[in-house]
């Protein structure tokens, strides 16, 4: 330094703003907020900045900059007992006292911040891998998890419909990925096999054209739900022959060593409290566009299927 300069002993407003890389907003929010105490004013009702408020600025701007919210950097200081008011003549014994308990403060704010770093961090990962899941995969069947994924990994690429995918979105929803990947043999069933999916299709078609124009006891409504009725017997039928569900106990068994605790992969996969409705309340909250008349053949056909 030059013997000729002489620093200020005090700054106005912009000049500390200037100096800490920060605005004089920024500044005037911390007065406003409690974080910086309001300096003393000039003759000409200005504020002046001196060291230890330049000290106090440095200061917030780095905790700041480590992402340690302002209120948290406030409480930091408020630990000293001090409030960042101390005494210019305060003596040394009082001084290192504040720092001890302003490092202390720090510290805790630090832990904490750290612990949510590390959530964030975890969170980011799994954000990651479940786009990195929907590029692999594909954006639709990205979708499910991993373990209805795997039970669809043997089928040719594009043989299950967008239609059959957002079927098994719901089911595992509802259900959960090892209720999904149960109900996936009945999609491997008529993504490979014509025939199923022919007549899957045409029941199909006949359903939805009990639209609103259709009374719930017009005779269609039961004719349709038998068809239904006997599709299903069928599907089942076909199951027991090809041994296309002889694999459903190595999936409960898979899912057991995955989840020993009978932990849920979807609470991870979906976000926290995204699985904490029961299976009813779930069904209760989705919403189906049917009509009185097709909702009446679903019920025929339940009641056929329990005689």
């Amino acid at each position: 330094m030059s013997p000729s300069f002489i620093p200020p002993r005090q700054v106005k407003i912009g000049d500390a703003a200037a100096f800490v890389g920060i605005t004089p907003r920024a500044i005037r929010h911390y007065h406003e907020i409690g974080l910086l105490p309001e300096p003393e004013r000039g003759a000409d009702n200005r504020r002046r900045y001196g060291y230890k408020e330049m000290i106090r600025l440095l200061w917030i701007r780095k905790m700041a900059d480590a992402g340690i919210a302002l209120d948290d950097i406030r409480d930091a200081f408020a630990d000293t007992g001090s409030g960042g008011t101390t005494s210019p003549d305060a003596d040394a014994d009082a001084d290192s006292d504040s720092a001890s308990a302003s490092d202390f403060g720090v510290a805790g704010i630090l832990e904490r911040l750290e612990e949510s770093i590390v959530r964030q961090e975890a969170e980011l990962q799994r954000q990651r891998i479940a786009v990195q899941r929907m590029r692999t995969r594909g954006s639709r069947m990205g979708l499910l998890s991993d373990f209805v994924t795997d039970r669809l990994a043997s089928l040719p690429e594009g043989s299950l419909r967008q239609a059959d995918l957002d079927n098994l979105l719901v089911i595992e929803r509802v259900f959960g990925p090892l209720g999904a990947a149960v109900n996936a043999t009945r999609y491997i069933a008529l993504a490979t096999h014509p025939g199923l999916r022919e007549e899957s299709d045409r029941v199909d078609a006949a359903e939805e054209a009990l639209d609103d124009s259709v009374a719930v006891d017009d005779p269609r409504v039961a004719h349709v739900a038998a068809e239904r009725h006997a599709f299903e017997l069928a599907l089942t039928t076909f199951f027991e022959e090809s041994g296309l569900n002889d694999g459903d106990d190595a999936l409960f068994d898979a899912w057991d060593v995955l989840h020993p605790d009978g932990e849920d992969e979807a609470s991870h996969e979906s976000g926290a409290g995204h699985n904490s409705m029961s299976a009813a309340d779930v069904v209760g909250k989705m919403p189906y566009d049917w009509s009185p008349a097709r909702v009446r053949c679903v019920e025929l056909a339940t009641e056929l299927a329990s005689r």
